[in-house]
């Protein structure tokens, strides 16, 4: 009779750097992705060899596990590069290499596990089957992706799924957007996107009138999947992401800890079970909304989700409630919320214009902002700066500690402090030592319980202890502490050596890519990425976008949002509101677009017209 192991279930969180990763992981992450000096999709978010190193040392000791993104398409002369400094990540002892660029599949890889960037496009069954037969251990999902579709990819496939829970969106699939090389020569492939999604449009019909005037028609909300991990997980999701790669140290820890608490509840122990060791203590009560968002979505989890913010790309925050009684300096909320000098706080004007101030001081339930103008009765109000929050979140030291059950018994020369973690492993240090009785039976005992259980500021705390000694025995309390500093480093040791490690690398085969003919969607920015795509059978193939300016009558960018949807003009209510086909999106400096729909497939596409004079 064989027995299933649980399922072990990942949360995964981002580092700017080796502060925020060491955060994380404190707070609960049971892994983190963080960039590289180069070759990352967040350009500013590069980070040394040596402080990958520094992280990896910390996290290992938990068994979480290091992530490293290197997720730009390369030129052939940066492989070498690209090359030289994965063999040091790798040497260095990280996880896994996210990757974008099928090229580094035509070269000598380490053995590390590749998991492929959701910056491939991950959107489709044949996709991720592919991607799992020629090496990646892991595949990054679309974000568009809904449950039945995620579904679908697990009944047929066996890799490992990662899916975005929480964070900023990108309004075009990942990898296929190219409006921001387009409008500047900023290639998101390349980790230097300018976000021209966050600017104001115009929108238009194909007589000119005017739908739509200096919104943010192209800027989406956060997304909050909170509520719906337990969907995920049924629908077969492994690691669930938390993106912001350039978010402070104080914000993963926010949201890292909410998500931690939320995802165990849901892992019992048999069925599934967390990636990682330890249980967390954050020593704050963690709430996202008080964080930077810009408003939740879950992004086509549910099926009648609005997932843009239209009237600003700007954090507001939590919601406070509406103003009940208005004076000339100072207001009253209808809601019980405490507001504290130094918040701030924000609210749509009456022309749409999200502004906001701080607030002044506080008086019972009476603010007195900097300034009262836009503030009136009925205003609805947001708070984006909790400033006792921040300064919880600051001041708090999360404490993520191993479970050990220990025992001390005598042993023929001396005494022994033997013990088991969580996950198992055991380990034991001795001294050798002249056994003298103790005049003071109990407190002897009470003496070697209280030194060998003091733990603090290590990474284990010892939940049982059990003292067999046939008799009372005088140890000095300095003995003790010397063998419970030998037993933490002997068990650190044993742990370090049977943490779980997984290998991997590109599977060289000719399995059959299921496109022959390549657009430049397909982002061959190298000849290794041209020779990949040639052994597994495609023979027309365009190179990336990036090695020529966009032309117009490009698709510069496919997306799922669908501004018509937005906007309530779906099929017959764009003629009855008086408008045609095709609609244009104009922007600052002339930029334009041509909108296509195509409700079959699901997809909006901004088709790249250029600039007008």
């Amino acid at each position: 009779m064989t027995t299933s192991h649980p399922q072990k279930i990942e949360l995964l969180a981002p580092a700017r750097d080796r502060e925020a990763g060491i955060a994380a992981i404190s707070c609960g992450a049971d892994a983190v992705y963080i960039g590289a000096e180069a070759f990352g999709a967040r350009e500013e978010a590069g980070n040394s060899v040596a402080d990958i190193e520094a992280l990896c040392t910390f996290a290992h000791r938990y068994w979480s596990r290091v992530y490293v993104a290197l997720n730009t398409i390369l030129r052939d002369e940066e492989l070498p590069r690209a090359l030289k400094l994965i063999r040091q990540l790798y040497t260095v002892g990280i996880d896994g290499l996210i990757i974008q660029d099928v090229g580094l599949l035509e070269c000598d890889l380490p053995p590390v596990p590749l998991i492929a960037s959701t910056q491939l496009d991950n959107y489709s069954l044949e996709q991720v089957r592919f991607l799992e037969q020629v090496g990646f251990q892991r595949v990054i999902l679309a974000r568009e992706l809904g449950l039945d579709e995620i579904r679908a990819i697990r009944r047929e496939t066996t890799v490992e799924l990662e899916c975005f829970v929480h964070g900023a969106l990108c309004v075009g699939r990942s990898g296929r957007c190219y409006l921001s090389y387009a409008v500047g020569g900023r290639s998101g492939n390349r980790g230097c996107c300018a976000q021209p999604c966050r600017l104001r449009y115009c929108l238009s019909d194909a007589a000119g009138r005017c739908i739509e005037q200096d919104r943010y028609l192209l800027s989406l909300k956060d997304m909050n999947r909170a509520e719906h991990l337990g969907d995920l997980l049924k629908a077969g999701i492994t690691s669930f992401k938390i993106e912001g790669r350039l978010k402070s140290s104080e914000y993963v820890m926010n949201v890292v800890a909410h998500y931690r608490a939320k995802l165990d509840r849901l892992l019992d122990g048999h069925t599934f079970k967390r990636a990682s060791s330890g249980t967390t203590l954050p020593g704050f009560t963690p709430d996202p909304a008080k964080s930077f968002n810009r408003g939740f979505t879950d992004f086509f989890i549910s099926p009648d989700s609005r997932i843009a913010c239209l009237d600003s790309p700007k954090s507001r925050g939590e919601m406070l409630g509406r103003v009940k009684d208005c004076r000339a300096e100072s207001f009253v909320l209808d809601s019980p919320v405490k507001l504290s000098s130094g918040d701030g706080i924000c609210f749509f004007s009456a022309d749409g214009k999200l502004t906001g101030t701080r607030i002044r001081s506080v008086e019972k339930n009476r603010a007195y902002p900097e300034r009262m103008t836009g503030i009136a009765a009925g205003t609805l109000l947001f708070r984006n700066l909790d400033r006792t929050f921040q300064k919880t979140l600051r001041q708090a030291k999360p404490e993520r500690t191993i479970a050990l059950a220990c025992v001390f018994s005598e042993t023929p020369d001396g005494f022994m402090l033997s013990g088991r973690d969580e996950d198992g492993i055991t380990a034991q240090a001795c001294i050798e030592t002249l056994k003298k009785s103790a005049q003071q039976a109990e407190r002897s005992r009470e003496t070697i319980r209280r030194q060998l259980q003091k733990f603090g500021g290590t990474e284990f705390r010892c939940e049982q202890l059990a003292v067999q000694i046939p008799q009372p025995w005088f140890l000095p309390a300095s003995a003790l502490n010397s063998l419970r500093r030998d037993f933490i480093e002997n068990l650190r040791s044993e742990r370090a050596r049977l943490r779980p490690r997984v290998q991997g690398g590109p599977v060289k085969n000719s399995v059959p890519f299921y496109q022959q003919q390549l657009g430049f969607e397909a982002n061959v920015f190298n000849e290794k990425a041209r020779a990949f795509y040639r052994r597994h059978g495609a023979a027309d193939i365009a190179p990336a976008a990036e090695t020529a300016p966009v032309q117009p009558g490009t698709v510069a960018m496919r997306s799922r949002y669908c501004l018509r949807r937005e906007l309530g003009l779906c099929g017959k209510a764009l003629t009855r509101a008086g408008f045609e086909e095709p609609l244009y999106l104009s922007g600052p400096e002339g930029i334009t677009c041509r909108l296509e729909f195509d409700c079959t497939e699901c997809e909006m596409r901004l088709v790249w017209l250029g600039r007008k004079a």
